[in-house]
């Protein structure tokens, strides 16, 4: 199973020059299994470049949706392959118990909004409720749980070819408590971490921003190492960049949190354009942390 990441933005698209190490588009990420199926968590800007790559595929494509604030949303009007005809797009999203997925995007993908309403899109597309249990795309073993952040939203663990990938991207386990609590029943989010060859999640404030932020639903990255621990990952991605973060303030929070400790587990910068093979355990061992210069 190979990850690429193309946005790992959060809250808002932060392009210039200080964000060009660790990219400026928001949340997407491309799940492509061995026999080459392909799975998109997200649709933020980052979708865009995606859909490029993407474009003339005879492949079926699922989007999974963690929730529908619009820094994970905005792509979908540009994904190519939606504008494919025939093309087979799935896309999911969390239930609501207002209103069906169709009517809530297209409060975004219509006039005044947006040209193109969702309803014109030449592929063959169809939207489902995700299911808030294992349920099987292709290759991919998919389960699917509410976590802690405003409004329906879901983290999802993914399993395929032997390994297994947890996405937290929008996530706050401290909320209430101001820390991470040491025993997984009372921790949102655990049952799909725990384990995880890699997991992918919210690392949006510093611990001092954290505490003005309290109930936004994102996390301090003092949070995320802790909720990695107890997890017991492999690997750890922090993603969900502030955009008020620049290249250097985030190499300096993971040069401080790699410096603090040792911790079980490798620390990788959600970095725009990186790829990661989950079945491809030999490294390991190499330095708790990786920080792209």
């Amino acid at each position: 199973m190979r990850l690429t990441l193309w946005g790992t933005r959060g809250s808002l698209a932060a392009a210039g020059p200080e964000t060009v190490r660790y990219g400026g588009n928001t949340s997407c990420v491309e799940v492509r299994s061995v026999d080459g199926s392909v799975l998109i968590l997200d649709a933020g800007t980052g979708m865009r470049r995606l859909g490029g790559t993407l474009r003339g595929e005879d492949r079926r494509v699922d989007i999974l949706l963690t929730h529908l604030h619009m820094d994970h949303i905005q792509g979908l009007g540009f994904f190519a392959p939606f504008f494919e005809p025939e093309r087979n797009v799935q896309l999911w999203g969390p239930p609501s118990t207002t209103q069906a997925l169709r009517e809530r995007l297209t409060r975004y993908l219509s006039p005044p909004l947006f040209p193109v309403r969702l309803r014109e899109l030449p592929c063959r597309l169809a939207l489902h409720d995700v299911p808030l249990e294992v349920f099987e795309i292709g290759p991919f073993r998919v389960s699917a749980a509410l976590v802690c952040h405003p409004g329906p939203t879901v983290g999802y663990r993914i399993t395929a070819d032997g390994a297994t990938l947890a996405y937290l991207p929008d996530h706050e386990p401290a909320l209430g408590l101001g820390w991470v609590p040491a025993a997984p029943d009372w921790i949102s989010g655990f049952s799909l971490a725990a384990g995880a060859d890699m997991l992918i999640h919210d690392a949006q404030y510093s611990a001092a921003e954290y505490v003005d932020h309290v109930g936004w639903g994102h996390s301090a990255l003092t949070h995320t190492l802790a909720f990695a621990t107890t997890a017991g990952v492999r690997r750890l991605v922090t993603f969900h960049h502030d955009p008020g973060h620049d290249d250097d303030t985030l190499t300096r929070l993971l040069d401080e949190a790699g410096g603090s400790a040792a911790f079980p587990f490798q620390i990788v910068p959600g970095t725009e354009g990186l790829s990661m093979d989950l079945g491809d355990r030999r490294d390991l061992g190499a330095p708790p942390v990786v920080v792209v210069r």
